[in-house]
């Protein structure tokens, strides 16, 4: 057995479990399953998956192409090493027959759920021949469990179930629909086996436009921070996501992103104090002086969030979440909207 495949029993007896792949959800729980003693070879997937397109009908490295044109396009990662990233990831998993064990560690947040689901679907294709599949899903974020923690978390693994498998299936067959109501239609199903997934994707929803206002979720309860004083940047942030939030799940980097879609259209809702187009930063941009920057909500953000004006009709959409395309001109109608009264997708006529 290869010795960079050992791992160090968490109890710390000092005899070798089987040669095991970690799958997690970035590098910053990557580094702590480390920082715990969990050795073996630590993978950590880094995808945003509840932003931008994630197509139904693709190859796993055509999808990987597309999801990293999008994070370039963002902003948020260079093309080339996040294309080489995902290959080199994705490789590194097809590679599981130099592993006795894959443990799948992962929390309870939208972020994490995504995927997890796309994991799962992925290795429920292939013949696992005699690898085991495990999960050790946590209902707390892996940083704030510290080493013992989550040596527990690990020792109380368990094999993956067929009903499991079947879930996160048919979860990630929905979620890349063309058509997000079969998204809604899952949550009224049983998804128990994964007992985080069906409030993740209910959050996910909540990020279609409102049908009251046109405004997400993470949107609303952004302009509703600033309107509540909390305009510096940094405590937009923290007040609207970070405090709002059980599980947090939305990164500052795409909070940011947010803030710059409520600035950067025709009819602006959100500026720079003292009227300036609010840009985020890019990849590799000194991003402290943005954090500390003000904002004031224009007259017509104060009118959408009010209730008199509509996001969508003001300045149209062009949004993927996952597999459905929110697209629609200023004045334009018949994109998919969240009903948050009757909890449900409605389109427009």
């Amino acid at each position: 057995m290869p010795s960079e495949c050992s791992a160090i029993a968490p109890s710390g007896a000092g005899q070798e479990e089987p040669c095991m792949l970690l799958v997690t959800n970035g590098d910053s729980a990557a580094g702590c399953i480390e920082g715990a003693g969990l050795a073996g070879e630590v993978l950590p997937w880094r995808d945003v998956l509840h932003e931008g397109p994630v197509l139904a009908g693709l190859s796993d490295a055509e999808l990987g192409e597309i999801r990293a044109r999008f994070l370039a396009d963002r902003g948020w990662a260079s093309v080339r090493e996040t294309s080489e990233g995902f290959a080199e990831r994705d490789a590194a998993l097809e590679g599981f027959g130099g592993h006795e064990e894959i443990v799948l560690v992962f929390e309870h947040d939208l972020y994490d759920q995504l995927q997890l689901v796309q994991v799962l679907d992925r290795l429920l294709r292939w013949d696992l021949g005699d690898t085991r599949l495990s999960l050790a899903v946590a209902d707390e974020y892996l940083s704030n469990l510290g080493p013992e923690g989550l040596r527990a978390l690990f020792l109380g693994r368990h094999g993956a179930t067929g009903e499991e498998l079947e879930v996160a299936s048919r979860a990630w067959e929905a979620f890349r629909s063309p058509d997000p109501t079969r998204l809604s239609t899952l949550l009224d199903e049983d998804t128990s086996a994964l007992p985080f997934l069906g409030p993740a994707l209910l959050r996910h929803l909540e990020q279609f436009p409102s049908a009251e206002d046109g405004l997400s979720r993470s949107e609303r309860r952004t302009i509703e921070a600033v309107l509540d004083g909390k305009d510096m940047l940094r405590e937009a942030y923290v007040a609207s996501h970070q405090e709002r939030e059980e599980p947090i799940f939305l990164g500052d980097t795409v909070f940011a992103s947010y803030v710059e879609d409520l600035s950067a259209v025709e009819e602006p809702l959100m500026v720079f104090e003292g009227g300036g187009t609010i840009r985020a930063p890019r990849v590799g941009e000194d991003d402290r002086r943005f954090w500390e920057e003000r904002v004031a909500l224009t007259e017509k953000g104060r009118g959408v969030l009010g209730g008199g004006e509509d996001r969508i009709r003001l300045n149209g959409i062009d949004r993927w979440l996952g597999g459905a395309h929110l697209v629609a001109p200023p004045g334009g109608e018949g994109v998919w909207r969240w009903d948050g009264s009757d909890q449900e997708l409605k389109r427009p006529a």
